[in-house]
């Protein structure tokens, strides 16, 4: 019983961190969905891309259950998953991000949370796991980069929040003050040196 509860949980929460991520990208133009937000190039578009892989990867291949989706080996990976080319589009990414959800769900759902897997690119003695440690890595990996993605939007436009349906109007006076407020305590607790 406990073992259902907790593969539910993690399941749900995996699947509302998904929407999460995409909503980052609602209402943006292609250049503000794929542009570099960091100095390392991070950007909306790429984190789905890297999302939709990393789930392709751990909950396909590591059951012996390779997505139907054309994937290079996990040797080869190049870092081409972080970032959207030119000649992908928007709704191929999100296309692909869906569909591995639909993969994902369906290893999830048929396997029992101790159902033996290996990961192939994890240092032994750590190759060797099981569907609930999977789910754990994959929900962190996921929450982790939905992170990424509410930094870099709020960045954009301002825009925060973890669903639409919870977003509230932007209060710029608001904001403004919580901010200087904040600056006020840094510069308190850390005087500026002449």
């Amino acid at each position: 019983m406990i073992d259902e509860f907790a593969k539910d949980n993690l399941h749900g929460r995996l699947r509302r961190d998904r929407k999460a991520l995409l909503w980052k990208l609602d209402g943006l133009s292609e250049y503000d969905a794929r542009r570099p937000l960091t100095a390392t190039g991070t950007n909306l578009l790429g984190l789905v891309k890297h999302v939709a892989t990393v789930e392709a990867r751990y909950f396909g291949e590591v059951f012996d259950r390779p997505s139907p989706e054309p994937l290079p080996r996990w040797q080869d990976s190049n870092g081409s998953d972080l970032w959207a080319t030119g000649d992908e589009t928007r709704d191929q990414i999100i296309g692909f991000y869906r569909r591995t959800w639909e993969h994902s769900d369906a290893t999830i759902n048929e396997l029992p949370l101790d159902a033996p897997g290996h990961v192939p690119w994890w240092p032994e003695p750590y190759a060797d796991t099981n569907l609930f440690a999977i789910m754990v890595h994959v929900l962190g990996e996921s929450i982790r980069h939905a992170g990424h993605a509410d930094i870099l939007r709020e960045g954009l436009d301002g825009r925060t929040g973890l669903r639409a349906e919870h977003e509230k109007q932007i209060d710029e006076e608001a904001r403004a003050a919580h901010c200087a407020k904040i600056e006020q305590a840094a510069r308190s607790a850390a005087p500026i040196k002449a």
